[in-house]
């Protein structure tokens, strides 16, 4: 994998969970900040656990390359359930950062290994990590009669291409 690999997934990444936070507005208090739907997760957690896992492993993985100052690692999560447009807020705000790692980053780092994982790995796993999330959120949402769409990577692709 390299960083055009990675710019391609990260892509799609955002265009997903902007589907699913556009759909998400103004879905009620109820659907919002349910728990136990989904173990013991709802629709507001699991957006909220994706967008801190995206910056926990943005930030780990920087520090370790010393990509940028050294950055703490939140722990999103633990924070009261924002709102919505909080959250939303939250995930621009980690695009840009998440943008200028991408700029940061070579395709040398990327074959660098912690642990015996490779960071292009790693990186791997936050895309795929935030497909389930955002699946299992498309599941509620849908539930509630808000759906995002498609959500496939395919469909990212295709959107992609007619652009160019």
């Amino acid at each position: 994998m390299d960083v055009g690999d990675l710019r391609f997934l990260f892509g799609y990444d955002r265009w997903a969970t902007e589907k699913v936070l556009a759909a998400a507005e103004g879905v009620g208090d109820d659907v919002w900040g349910a728990t136990g739907v989904v173990g013991e997760r709802g629709l507001g957690s699991i957006l909220v656990h994706v967008l801190g896992a995206h910056q926990r492993w943005r930030a780990s993985i920087s520090n370790a390359l010393e990509l940028a100052e050294p950055e703490a690692e939140r722990e999103f999560e633990d924070e009261p359930l924002p709102s919505l447009a909080a959250l939303s807020e939250a995930w621009t705000a980690e695009f840009a950062a998440f943008d200028a790692f991408l700029d940061a980053m070579t395709d040398r780092l990327l074959a660098l290994a912690n642990d015996g994982v490779r960071v292009d790995s790693m990186l791997a796993h936050v895309a795929n990590h935030g497909t389930q999330h955002r699946s299992e959120a498309a599941v509620l949402l849908t539930a509630a009669g808000r759906s995002p769409g498609d959500l496939d990577m395919i469909d990212y692709a295709h959107s992609v291409a007619v652009r160019a």
